[in-house]
């Protein structure tokens, strides 16, 4: 079976987000950060080479395939801000609904930028999913 590689290590979320080269772009991700960091209660820590990854859980499939994958976690891609955060926790519809301009994905929420949504339902959403993974490990 492959092993995953997008796992937990000792790289730098400072190097990460300097080599983010917009800096609007470098300073929303590390505003989000510090949301992930404050809302979380996790300490910010990289999972592969480009996603910021906050606590962890533990994960197996049907097929058998299992691993970890942190509880909440963001990422700078070359056309958006992607968030991941949980699918379904209570309320995630209505929070989303006062969200602001984001699109949706597997279980992603991309951003363009920190100005387009609610920093207050991000905190909330934040909340709402790791408390939700948290209960269900």
């Amino acid at each position: 079976m492959a092993k995953n590689k997008t796992t937990e290590n000792e790289n730098s979320v400072a190097d990460y987000l300097a080599k983010i080269t917009d800096e609007k772009r470098r300073n929303d991700c590390t505003h989000i950060i510090d949301l992930f960091t404050e809302y979380s209660g996790f300490e910010a820590k990289m999972w592969g080479t480009g996603i910021v990854g906050f606590g962890k859980y533990s994960y197996q499939y049907a097929s058998g395939h299992s691993g970890e994958a942190p509880l909440v976690a963001l990422a700078s891609r070359a056309n958006a801000i992607t968030l991941y955060l949980g699918t379904s926790f209570e309320q995630r519809e209505e929070l989303l609904a006062k969200f602001g301009k984001y699109k949706t994905g597997k279980g992603c929420i991309y951003i363009q930028k920190l100005e387009d949504i609610s920093v207050d339902i991000l905190k909330e959403i934040i909340k709402k999913s790791v408390e939700h993974k948290v209960s269900a490990i």
